[in-house]
C-alpha cells in the first residue's frame, strides 16, 4: 500500500515537473518570438516622435545612427543606460534628443523624449508612453492636446527656476483643472533634463572632441 502511494506521489511529482518544464519552455519561446517585434515597434514609434521634435532642418546627418549611451542618472530618471541621438549640421553638433522619465505620474512612470538645441533651448518634447487616467492625463500626449508644445523654445533661464512649475504651484505652465499630477510630473522631468543637459553639455555635444578633431585637421592643412 505504501509502495503504491509512494509510486503515485512520484508520478504526480514527475508530471508536475514535466508540465513546469514545458510551460517554462513555451514562455521562453513566446518571449523570444515577441520581444524583438515589440522592441522594434516601440523603436519605430520613438523615431516618429523624434522626427516631430528634431525636424530635418535642424540636422543633416543620420541622427538615428549618431548615438551615444547615457548612464543612469537621477536627472533623467533612467534606471538603465539609454541612447541619446545627436544631430549635426555640416559635422557640427546642433541638437541632442534624450530620453527622460517622470517617475511620479498619476498612474506611474511617464516616458518622454526631449530635443535640446545646442544653445540649451528646447526644440520639442513628446510623451512616448504613460499610464495616466484616460480623460485626465490624456492631454500630455500630442495626439490629444497641444499642451506639450508649451515647452518649445523654453530653457533653464526661460522661465527661471521658480517658473518651472504648473500655475497652480506658482509656475508658468498651464494645466487642466482636476488633473494637476500629470503635468506637474512632466514639467519637473523636463526641467531636470535641461539641468542634465547643462551639466553634460560638452560631452553631449562632443565639443572637446570636435575641437580636437578640428585642430588636427587645421594642423594637417598647415603642414
Amino acid at each position: 500500500m505504501r509502495r503504491t502511494i509512494a509510486k503515485a506521489s512520484l508520478l504526480t511529482a514527475l508530471n508536475l515537473l514535466f508540465f513546469a518544464v514545458i510551460g517554462t519552455a513555451l514562455l521562453a519561446i513566446t518571449y523570444q518570438l515577441t520581444h524583438d517585434p515589440i522592441a522594434h515597434s516601440e523603436e519605430i514609434e520613438k523615431l516618429k516622435l523624434i522626427a516631430q521634435i528634431a525636424p530635418a532642418g535642424s540636422y543633416d546627418n543620420d541622427i538615428i545612427r549618431d548615438t551615444m549611451q547615457l548612464a543612469p542618472d537621477a536627472l533623467l530618471g533612467n534606471d538603465d543606460t539609454t541612447p541619446a541621438y545627436l544631430g549635426r549640421i555640416n559635422g557640427r553638433p546642433s541638437i541632442v534628443v534624450m530620453q527622460a522619465i517622470a517617475p511620479d505620474g498619476y498612474g506611474g512612470k511617464i516616458h518622454m523624449v526631449i530635443a535640446v538645441r545646442r544653445d540649451g533651448r528646447i526644440a520639442g518634447v513628446r510623451v512616448v508612453s504613460d499610464q495616466e487616467t484616460p480623460g485626465l492625463g490624456d492631454y500630455i500626449e500630442i495626439a490629444k492636446s497641444r499642451w506639450i508644445n508649451g515647452f518649445d523654445g523654453k530653457s533653464l533661464g526661460n522661465p527661471d527656476d521658480s517658473g518651472w512649475k504648473v500655475k497652480k504651484d506658482g509656475g508658468s505652465f498651464d494645466y487642466m483643472a482636476g488633473a494637476t499630477i500629470s503635468p506637474r510630473a512632466v514639467v519637473k522631468a523636463v526641467h531636470n533634463a535641461l539641468q542634465y543637459f547643462a551639466q553634460h553639455r560638452d560631452t553631449l555635444l562632443q565639443i572637446r572632441g570636435h575641437a580636437a578633431e578640428q585642430a588636427e585637421k587645421d594642423k594637417g592643412e598647415n603642414q
